[in-house]
C-alpha cells in the first residue's frame, strides 16, 4: 500500500494547532520517539519503512502503511526523515493540584518556544517530575517541534493547561511555591523541599506579575564569580535544569 496524497496532506495539516485540536491527535517521528509513545498514547496511524517494521514485528496501530524512504520524506516534517512517523491520540489528563502536598511539580508561565518546552519535559522526566502545570499562553505541548524535543519524555510526564493564579491561590498555605528572580535568595543557601511547585517564566519577560505576587519562596541562581559582568539571564530550559538538579540533590543527600 502506498501513502496517498490525501494522507500526506492530512499529516502536514497536523503542523497547525487548530487541526491537531480538531482531530485530537499529534504527530511524532523517529524510531526512538515513536517507540516510547506506543503503549502510552493510542496510535491512529503508522507509516514506516520495511526495515523499521521488521525491527518492530508486534507493533499495533489502527492503520499501518509500509513506505519507501522517498514516500516518508514527502510526508515528514523533518529535514531528515527517520524510518517511521506516527499519528497518536492526545491524552486527556486529570488534574489534581493536591499532588503538590507530596510531589515536586513544575509550572510554566508563558513559555513560548517549542524547543524550550520540549526540553523542559525531557528534564522533568529525568528528574522524576511527573506533572507540569502550564498557563494557557504556554506553547502547545503537541506542537511537532515540542514533541520531538521531549525525546519521549512526554510518555511519562503529564501536562495540564490551567490558570496559574487561580490554581496557586487555591493551594493549601503550607505548600511551597518557588520561583527564580534576580532579587531572590541564593538557591544554594536555602533549604529546598521535596514537594511543592517550581514556577519558571517566559523567555523574555520572566514570571508574570500576577503569578509573582503568589510565590512564597523567591530564589536566585547565582552567577560565578559574584559581581562579574555576565549575561542578563539564562535560557529557561537551562535554568530549569539547574533548579531541578539542586532540589533533587538536597533531597537525596539529607
Amino acid at each position: 500500500m502506498t501513502l496517498s496524497k490525501n494522507k500526506i496532506k492530512y499529516i502536514h495539516s497536523l503542523e497547525l494547532k487548530k487541526n491537531r485540536k480538531a482531530e485530537h491527535v499529534f504527530l511524532a517521528e523517529g524510531p526512538k520517539l515513536v517507540g516510547d509513545l506506543l503503549g502510552h498514547f493510542p496510535c491512529r496511524f503508522l507509516a514506516g519503512t520495511a526495515e523499521w517494521f521488521s525491527s518492530a514485528p508486534s507493533i499495533q496501530a489502527e492503520e499501518m502503511v509500509e513506505v519507501t524512504e522517498e514516500e516518508l520524506a514527502r510526508a515528514s516534517l523533518l529535514k531528515t526523515p527517520q524510518q517511521v512517523l506516527g499519528v497518536f491520540g492526545q491524552r486527556d489528563e486529570a488534574m489534581d493540584p493536591a499532588i503538590l502536598s507530596h510531589s515536586l511539580c513544575l509550572a510554566l508561565d508563558g513559555v513560548q518556544d517549542p524547543g524550550n518546552l520540549g526540553t523542559i519535559v525531557r528534564l522533568a522526566d529525568w528528574f522524576g517530575i511527573e506533572h507540569i502545570f502550564c498557563s494557557p499562553d504556554t506553547v502547545d505541548i503537541y506542537n511537532p517541534k515540542t514533541i520531538q524535543a521531549t525525546m519521549g519524555g512526554i510518555a511519562r510526564v503529564k501536562l495540564h493547561y490551567t490558570s496559574l493564579p487561580e490554581m496557586i491561590t487555591n493551594l493549601d498555605i503550607s505548600i511551597p511555591v518557588y520561583g527564580t528572580f534576580l532579587d531572590g535568595k541564593d538557591m544554594y543557601k536555602q533549604p529546598l523541599s521535596g514537594n511543592g511547585l517550581i514556577v519558571m517564566g517566559n523567555e523574555g519577560k520572566g514570571i508574570s506579575p500576577e503569578v509573582s505576587a503568589l510565590i512564597n519562596r523567591r530564589l536566585y541562581i547565582p552567577n560565578y564569580p559574584a559581581g562579574r559582568d555576565t549575561s542578563e539571564s539564562l535560557n529557561v530550559a537551562i535554568a530549569t535544569a539547574i533548579v531541578c538538579a539542586e532540589f533533587r540533590r538536597q533531597v537525596s543527600y539529607r
